[in-house]
């Protein structure tokens, strides 16, 4: 019995079977990773940290391999409703917006608990420090000046932690129902003490153009007749009025054509 071909027939199977074990050790002890543009990746193996992978195609060999991305594009948080009470004892509520960047993301990841719980904390806490010392009419008056200071704590207490805070800006500023009315009646009086003094002001140019007008024309009268020619040529309307004594000139009448001049 030729036993040959059976012999050439296992060979190939224990050799396909080998192949296929080799493909599935090789797979399970080659680990590949893609970290995509704008973030940055965080290797692990067996929990342990290893390695910060930048954008692109990792290969690792061996197990235990893990990659957590972390996105380091510009984000913004908005902070709402924040109830504070200022210098003067007023409740109020202020809303915020603040724009970061995650610049080490190894940082910002083991650093602390939850990197956006940290930043809210720090814009409360600024805000609270700023806004408590200051009344609300100088609030009203430096709301720009108070996001600057704001920006510089929240960016001094965010450094740590591998973010940066390029901006932390007051938005919205509310104040309680009877405030808010007291604002309005101060602000329509406002505006009407300013209309009356303009109204005053207007009389007043008025008068004094009226009262030029009169001395010039006391001091030389014939500005009136030139005047009075004036609109008569502009307006093409019928006008009746008055003429002066002495505007125009009246000469002696010439005789009749019946009656003969005395010899």
């Amino acid at each position: 019995m030729n036993t040959e071909p059976i012999i050439i027939l296992a060979i190939t199977g224990v050799v396909v079977v080998a192949a296929l074990i080799a493909r599935k050790v090789y797979q399970h002890f080659r680990a590949t990773f893609v970290i995509m543009e704008s973030f940055s990746g965080l290797l692990y193996r067996h929990g342990k940290f290893v390695d910060q992978l930048s954008p692109g195609r990792h290969v690792r060999w061996g197990g235990g391999w893990s990659v957590t991305q972390v996105d380091l594009r510009q984000r913004q948080a908005a902070v709402t409703g924040q109830e504070l009470l200022s210098a003067d004892n007023v409740g109020i509520k202020i809303s915020a917006a603040v724009t970061y960047q995650i610049t080490d993301a190894h940082r910002a990841v083991h650093s602390v608990q939850d990197f956006n719980i940290h930043l809210h904390n720090a814009v409360q806490l600024a805000l609270r420090s700023e806004i408590g010392a200051l009344a609300v009419e100088t609030l009203l008056e430096q709301r720009n000046e108070i996001s600057s200071r704001i920006t510089v704590r929240v960016a001094a207490a965010m450094e740590p932690v591998g973010i940066l805070v390029t901006s932390a800006e007051v938005r919205d500023v509310m104040f309680p129902g009877e405030l808010r009315k007291a604002f309005t009646e101060v602000l329509r009086a406002q505006k009407e003490a300013q209309a009356t003094l303009e109204r005053a002001r207007g009389e007043s140019a008025s008068l004094r153009n009226l009262a030029n007008a009169a001395r010039m024309l006391e001091n030389n009268p014939a500005l009136m007749n030139l005047r009075l020619l004036q609109t008569l040529g502009a307006g093409a309307n019928t006008y009746v009025m008055g003429v002066p004594a002495g505007f125009v000139s009246v000469g002696k009448a010439a005789p009749a054509a019946d009656q003969q001049p005395e010899t």
